[in-house]
């Protein structure tokens, strides 16, 4: 049997300085792992690795990226850009080859179909293998995210105060009328960034990422995520700074006979009906409209 690479504790969850429970990633060690992984069977594992601890070994990336991923490391004209994503897409390719047994530089990278327009810009899939994963990264953090259900994983490096505020707008009015009751500047950005980060994770582990308007669906900015229909959403801890969330599906097995969570909903007000939604609640028909051409992500 393969062994696991760290101790499963390290991703267990903990507890934020307010009480409310929080995964920890796992730190991925420079250079090529030493051990295969056991693959997720119930939660999903999420990992953590900085840049700036991976500079010696960028150039391992050139040797193990397909060439698809090395045009576009090419394409990047900032040189913290083409690190950020070299670090990035080794360490993925890294732990999708101890998942799969199989040499890092051979794992096939694919698109499943966009739920929008059934492009192949959907989630990121290695065909024929029963393991999804999400990947993002910000400043000098990228984190990744696999397990036994379609999942997503955001970080960000918080804005300045008044690039939130003007974003807030962009936001489910619950969550917008959330941030609007925090007086203090700090706590509205750190709320902000927790909201942002819950949404975008569950809108890349439904497969749309932006081209669904985030103020769709009703997260929260509170301390605590508010579950979505068939979806869990769990904020993560990162360095000061940042902020981080993961949502992953449940099985079908595992949902009440209706399909929803306990706590599923999309906002305090909100009676939509989610009961036509496809496999792992994508949602479909009217739930779904593209964004305006004025709207603009946090982060390009």
């Amino acid at each position: 049997m393969p062994a696991t690479l760290l101790d499963s504790a390290t991703a267990a969850a903990t507890g934020s300085a307010t009480g409310v429970p929080v995964r920890r990633p796992r730190p991925v060690p420079p250079g090529p792992l030493p051990a295969a992984l056991y693959r997720p069977h119930q939660l999903p594992d999420v990992w953590q690795l900085a840049v700036s601890e991976h500079r010696a070994v960028i150039g391992d990336a050139h040797q193990v990226l397909d060439a698809a991923e090395r045009r576009r490391h090419a394409e990047l004209r900032i040189a913290a850009e083409r690190d950020r994503y070299a670090a990035a897409h080794l360490g993925l390719r890294r732990l999708l080859g101890a998942y799969l047994a199989v040499d890092p530089a051979e794992v096939v990278l694919d698109r499943e179909p966009c739920p929008l327009c059934a492009g192949p810009h959907g989630r990121p899939a290695v065909p024929g293998a029963d393991l999804h994963f999400s990947l993002s990264h910000s400043g000098d953090l990228v984190l990744f995210a696999f397990g036994p259900t379609p999942v997503g994983v955001d970080v960000e490096l918080l804005p300045e105060p008044e690039v939130a505020d003007e974003l807030a707008d962009s936001l489910h009015p619950g969550e917008t009328a959330e941030l609007a009751r925090l007086a203090a500047p700090a706590d509205r950005l750190a709320a902000f960034g927790r909201c942002w980060c819950r949404k975008e994770a569950y809108l890349k582990g439904i497969g749309t990422g932006l081209g669904v308007d985030p103020a769709l669906a009703y997260v929260g900015a509170g301390e605590r995520p508010t579950g979505l229909p068939g979806w869990t959403l769990a904020d993560l801890a990162v360095p000061p700074g940042y902020a981080a969330a993961v949502a992953y599906a449940a099985p079908r097995s595992a949902r009440p006979p209706d399909g929803r969570e306990p706590s599923g909903g999309h906002g305090p007000s909100d009676s939509q009906d989610s009961s036509d939604t496809g496999p792992f609640d994508v949602p479909t028909g009217s739930e779904i409209r593209n964004l305006s051409t004025a709207y603009h992500p946090l982060f390009p």
